[in-house]
């Protein structure tokens, strides 16, 4: 069986990455977008990632595109935005679609493992949040709508 470890990803200044460079880590997989009204979630997940990253904890962020528009930037647009307007600090990749024929590999396999509303496998809209434990297994998947700071207990279960 797969794990979230066997795919890769383009980070967002284009280099292959391997996620298994993030072996051993609980890591939490968000579709994110500059312009949505969950932007602000970026603070958030920033700080999760601050306050959880020494005790083997990431925040991945994958922007996308495929909800309303709201992610039309290039990757030095994105990575501008982030970096001022939230000072993220955790890994952010390449644009990627999360949903239809061209699904990035690791969102078919996400989807698989932990189903949406009504066991259905699409993502709704951006920052939907899967949580993965250290092993590299999806142990939950949570709602645009849940905020980062209310998956503490989760996250903090599995560090």
């Amino acid at each position: 069986m797969s794990t979230v470890y066997d795919f890769k990803a383009a980070s967002l200044d284009g280099r292959e990455t391997p996620l298994s460079d993030f072996s051993g880590k609980v890591l939490l997989v968000v579709n994110t977008a500059s312009h949505c009204g969950f932007t602000p979630q970026y603070a958030g997940l920033e700080a999760l990632y601050r306050k959880y990253k020494d005790r083997g904890f990431a925040v991945l962020g994958f922007p996308c595109n495929q909800f309303g528009a709201q992610e039309p930037g290039d990757a030095p647009e994105i990575a501008k935005f982030c970096s001022t307007k939230y000072d993220v600090t955790f890994p952010l990749f390449a644009k990627i679609e999360v949903n239809g024929a061209a699904t990035h590999p690791l969102y078919a396999y996400l989807k698989t493992q932990a189903k949406g509303i009504l066991d259905t496998e699409a993502i709704k809209w951006n920052f939907t949040k899967f949580l993965v434990d250290r092993e590299g297994k999806v142990t939950a998947r949570f709602a645009p709508n849940d905020k980062p700071e209310a998956l503490e207990g989760d996250i903090e279960k599995l560090l």
